[in-house]
């Protein structure tokens, strides 16, 4: 973009003899928009009886050409996604361990109570959030088949490399998965979310898992009722049927997510 400015001015100085800065010049342009549109705007106050004094300039003129939003990502659709699918199902109870409060547990307590665990503090009071601090990868203070609906998205690949404060445990996922599963009524409905991707750890902030790790560490105690991922683009793919070669690839992401609906077996 340099090199543009630079080669504008070069012909701005050869057809007017002046050094004129081309950022100067879109800024002069800009402002002379405002005072104009200022005018008009204050032009019309004349032809209504309602007053608004102008108090400051506030010029914005960026957003003319800015979207109207983002929807992609891995965030945006695994908190949308389970939120919905939660609706549709319509447990009596349900329990979130450690997703975003600002996203997925903000679009569940929107229409229903919701009860969020989580090894870091929050000090905000939300309608419909109820909280406990825990540490996951331990049982202390947690019942056993106490919910029939429970919820851990981008959370579990944490558990022991420290980054929240945790332990160090290098099973630290297991252990929080294990005790998940210790709090789900059989027939409960599990939903769950991790990085997909070639199987490795970034240390200390998370784990990746491969697609063939994952079906065989839920394979256990759980029936597979949706699968879903997001790709390395940020796109969802919805409700995807597994084969071998989604197995072999991960279903082509480095760097995805992948998101299970799971049925804990009686």
């Amino acid at each position: 973009m340099s090199k543009l400015f630079d080669a504008c001015n070069k012909k701005l100085r050869l057809y007017t003899g002046l050094t004129v800065s081309l950022r100067h010049f879109f800024f002069l342009s800009k402002y002379f928009k405002l005072k104009k549109d200022r005018a008009l705007l204050e032009s019309q106050r004349k032809d209504t009886d309602e007053y608004f004094k102008v108090t400051k300039l506030f010029p914005c003129y960026e957003d003319i050409s800015a979207k109207a939003g983002g929807g992609k990502g891995i965030y945006f659709f695994q908190d949308l996604y389970v939120a919905q699918r939660i609706f549709r199902n319509n447990p009596v109870r349900h329990i979130d361990i450690g997703s975003r409060i600002d996203g997925f547990v903000s679009h569940v307590a929107a229409y229903r109570d919701i009860d969020v665990a989580d090894i870091r503090p929050l000090e905000d009071i939300i309608p419909n959030v109820h909280f406990i601090q825990t540490d996951l990868m331990k049982l202390d203070g947690l019942e056993k088949e106490c919910t029939d609906s429970i919820s851990s998205l981008h959370a579990l690949e944490h558990f022991g490399l420290g980054r929240y404060g945790d332990t160090i445990n290098y099973n630290g996922y297991l252990l929080g998965f294990k005790n998940i599963t210790y709090m789900l009524k059989p027939g409960g409905k599990f939903y769950f979310s991790v990085p997909l991707g070639e199987q490795r750890i970034e240390f200390h902030a998370h784990r990746v898992f491969s697609l063939s790790y994952l079906l065989k560490l839920v394979s256990e105690d759980y029936e597979v009722d949706h699968f879903s991922f997001i790709d390395d683009k940020g796109y969802l793919h919805a409700d995807i049927k597994i084969d071998d070669d989604m197995i072999k690839t991960n279903c082509g992401c480095h760097y995805g997510c992948a998101v299970f609906e799971l049925t804990k077996r009686s």
